[in-house]
């Protein structure tokens, strides 16, 4: 068998992989990056598109900082996707809105911002709750039921499908090799020295990242880690194009640059099934078009279903193998808005060999109830 000697090997090739792959490459590494392909579970293509930072890290201010740090990342990543690719990635953060659509879910979001803004210490949580008059002067054509929104100024979108061409671009712009349909078949494990065999090579390298969503589930244990992750299906809407009529993204409503309203903010355990469920999307759409009454003029014009990545406790996990250091492992449902701390902050740490502590309480060990006690 074919031996092949790398830098660093990434294991999937969706959002996380690419990015941190990216800023693997950009690091100086010979990089390698093994995607499996279409045929995986594969989030990005079924991605909603926020660059979300409300609502993230409620009861984890760990992870709101994270969050909040790649919302601050992302105009820098974008520029330079743009520079060195010509693809755009469709951001724009004019901050978000998260509707309320009655009294209690206003009051009970107000109770939820105000936590994330004590816990957020120091670092600051800039956010507002908004009723009446000022609410539809934001967000024209906001629907009567509606009874306020929660404002932050951090929140926008991007196009899923953008980001993850620009970053398969960018990455092999820079000497970075990407390998199409490459199911990592098998796969050996020593004190920074991996190996990996896919379509009939032996890959090797110091360093491994484990990004492949919810194939790490199988592959983690392999290298010396963990990672608990499960499936939960989401379902998503789209209208036709028509003018561009929102200003700002919503939690649940997002229009795209070509004019389209996607539709979706669904959660369901229905483990691997891509199917989708009428009375889903039958909620979605009737909170559409309480929200907005006109979108009821819309003709929906395509449905789809995708599986997040999905931890016990919702958060990400990043980790670093004890027993075989330089093994990696980065899972996460929010490939989007985390793309600029994956690629900026991430990847250096990976490529200096080990996560900083601030990475700690990410570790999948949170779920080890001898290690807890």
């Amino acid at each position: 068998m074919r031996t092949e000697n790398h830098d660093a090997l990434v294991v999937g090739g969706g959002l996380v992989g690419a990015a941190i792959a990216y800023g693997l490459q950009r690091q100086g590494l010979r990089t390698l990056l093994l995607d499996e392909g279409d045929v995986a579970f594969r989030a990005s293509r079924g991605n909603f598109g926020l660059v979300w930072v409300q609502s993230k890290g409620l009861g984890a201010p760990h992870y709101q900082r994270w969050t909040r740090g790649s919302a601050e990342e992302w105009p820098a990543l974008a520029a330079e996707l743009r520079e060195k690719t010509g693809i755009g990635t469709g951001l724009h953060q004019p901050g978000g809105v998260h509707i309320c659509l009655s009294d209690e879910e206003f009051e009970k979001r107000g109770a939820a911002m105000a936590r994330l803004r004590r816990e957020a210490g120091n670092f600051g949580m800039e956010y507002r709750m908004i009723r009446g008059a000022e609410a539809r002067e934001m967000l024209p054509g906001l629907g009567p039921k509606v009874a306020g929104v929660s404002w932050t100024p951090y929140d926008g979108h991007a196009s899923p499908l953008s980001l993850l061409r620009a970053l398969h671009t960018g990455f092999t712009g820079l000497g970075g090799r990407y390998q199409p349909n490459a199911r990592v078949e098998r796969g050996t494990a020593a004190a920074n020295d991996f190996a990996v065999e896919a379509e009939g090579v032996l890959h090797r390298a110091p360093r491994i990242v484990l990004a492949a969503g919810l194939g790490n589930a199988e592959l983690a244990p392999r290298f010396g880690l963990s990672a608990p992750v499960r499936p939960e299906r989401g379902q998503i809407l789209v209208t036709e194009r028509t003018r561009q009529v929102l200003p700002m993204p919503t939690t649940t409503i997002r229009q795209t640059e070509e004019g389209s309203l996607m539709l979706g903010d669904s959660k369901e355990d229905a483990g691997f099934d891509l199917g989708q469920n009428p009375e889903v999307m039958k909620q979605i759409a009737r909170r559409a078009v309480l929200s907005f009454p006109w979108i009821a003029e819309l003709n929906l014009v395509r449905a789809w279903s995708a599986l997040r990545v999905m931890a016990p406790d919702g958060l990400p996990i990043y980790d670093q193998s004890e027993r075989f250091p330089g093994a990696f492992t980065a899972n996460c449902h929010s490939g989007v808005t985390l793309a600029g701390t994956h690629a900026n902050r991430l990847a250096p740490m990976i490529a200096a060999g080990a996560l900083e502590p601030e990475m700690a309480p990410f570790t999948a060990r949170r779920f080890d109830v001898r290690h807890a006690a």
